[in-house]
């Protein structure tokens, strides 16, 4: 049975409507974090909103290339229903932060495959693959452990995360810190590889936003859990 459709929305329609809410001062923000696309992302879920989920529809914005319509295309899918060749291929197209942020925790991380890819792609040589693989590690760490090997996750960090290309330090470092926050008994080592490999020590850290310095990350995190029991 062929999806329910808003009158008159067609692909073309819908980029006629991206085109529209084009920001050039948005673009410039968001290119300065890897993001080619000049929408306001508030608007763009609004859409999304008034379209609602259209899985073939989301299918023909992705195929576009465009940003913005990929963001869309990923509000408006049905994250299960993506294959598995159909998520690698995604994740190997997606070279915006934003898309792979979104694919990977919006899409991914609900679909049926997200083990087998996690596990695929964080062995996989090429770093921004691996990284949404090391994305979705993260997610388990904190929020399904069971049969993950912990230890062993901080043995690869220790050996790789300090010479790891950019987005893959960064998903290894968030990796490094979830255990750390969400796992006690491993928190002190995990304090101590950070300490160790000093990634993103120095990284600037706008004033009350917590550094994603490892050590820091951690301790500061810890230390609201905690804060949060006693008034409880």
């Amino acid at each position: 049975m062929p999806e329910a459709t808003p009158s008159g929305t067609t692909p073309a329609d819908v980029m006629a409507e991206l085109a529209a809410l084009e920001d050039p001062k948005a673009r410039a923000v968001n290119e300065r974090h890897g993001d080619d696309h000049g929408v306001n992302l508030g608007k763009l879920r609004a859409l999304a909103k008034r379209l609602k989920t259209q899985h073939e529809l989301a299918r023909r914005l992705w195929d576009t290339g465009d940003t913005a319509a990929r963001l869309l295309a990923l509000l408006v899918c049905r994250p299960k229903a993506f294959g598995r060749d159909e998520l690698d291929a995604m994740v190997r197209e997606a070279r915006s932060p934003k898309v792979r942020d979104w694919l990977v925790n919006q899409v991914v991380r609900k679909n049926p495959h997200a083990e087998e890819v996690r596990v695929a792609w964080t062995a996989d040589p090429d770093p921004v693959v691996a990284s949404a693989g090391w994305a979705l590690t993260s997610e388990r760490v904190a929020r399904k452990p069971e049969g993950l090997d912990l230890a062993g996750l901080l043995d690869v960090i220790e050996a790789e995360m300090k010479d790891a290309p950019g987005p893959l330090q960064w998903a290894m470092n968030t990796c490094l810190a979830r255990i750390g926050i969400d796992h006690p008994g491993h928190r002190a080592r995990a304090i101590a590889v950070g300490e160790r490999l000093e990634v993103l020590k120095d990284y600037p850290t706008p004033r009350g936003c917590t550094s994603p310095y490892a050590p820091v990350w951690i301790t500061e995190m810890v230390r609201r859990h905690e804060e949060a029991d006693r008034r409880q």
